[in-house]
This record gives C-alpha cells, sequence and structure tokens, in this order.
C-alpha cells in the first residue's frame, strides 16, 4: 500500500475531500516522525508502538572495495507489533520451527521429487 493509497482510503471513509485526506495522512506522518526526532515513544493500541533505538559505533566494510569503514553511532526508527496485530497477521499461531536434529530426521524420511538430496 502506497501513501496515494492510504489517502484514498482514508477519504473514502467519509465526506471529505481527497485534499483533507492528504492532510489528514501528512498529519499522523509529520507527529509520528516529529515524536520520534525528539525521543518519545508513541503507542497505539490494538496496533503497535515506535521508538528508537540507539546503534553503537562500529567497523564496516565498503562491499566494492573491501576497506574499512567507520560507521558512526547512530538512532534508528523502531517498530514494535501489538499482540492484537500479530495475531491478526497469523490467525493459527506461529509455526514454530523443529529443532535442526528432529528436521533432519524427517528430511531423511521425505525426499521432495523437485529437489531431490545432492549426491
Amino acid at each position: 500500500m502506497t501513501k496515494a493509497d492510504l489517502v484514498d482510503k482514508v477519504t473514502s471513509l467519509g465526506d471529505l475531500t481527497r485534499r483533507d485526506g492528504e492532510v489528514i495522512v501528512d498529519t499522523l506522518f509529520e507527529a509520528v516522525i516529529g515524536a520520534l526526532k525528539t525521543g518519545d515513544k508513541i503507542e497505539i493500541r490494538g496496533f503497535g508502538s515506535f521508538r528508537t533505538r540507539q546503534r553503537n559505533a562500529r567497523t564496516g566494510r565498503n562491499p566494492k572495495t573491501g576497506a574499512k569503514v567507520d560507521v558512526p553511532a547512530k538512532r534508528v526508527p523502531f517498530f514494535k507489533p501489538s499482540k492484537e496485530l500479530r495475531d491478526s497477521v497469523n490467525p493459527n499461531g506461529a509455526v514454530k520451527s523443529r529443532p535442526a536434529a528432529a528436521k533432519k530426521a524427517v528430511d531423511k524420511e521425505h525426499i521432495d521429487p523437485h529437489h531431490p538430496p545432492a549426491m
């Protein structure tokens, strides 16, 4: 979904012009961005919370040349979905992964005809 799609969705909910929908969406985004800039946390019940996280300085590598590059410390935006949002996206619950040993045992019993084992 794009910002334009979101504006269309807002304007279709009531007697609003497209300009009114744009103002509503822009105001919401500006409020979230402004709060994150000042270090505040935004919590929307049933949706999730926005906050910033501190990333420490580190030494990275330029992928093209392999040269070391110092990456400074910075704050990055972070979104944590609410339990209600996670449950609505995964209505049957998340599928738990099996331990590696159990996966290997099952994989030996079942051979996928489209992806046969390497010889």
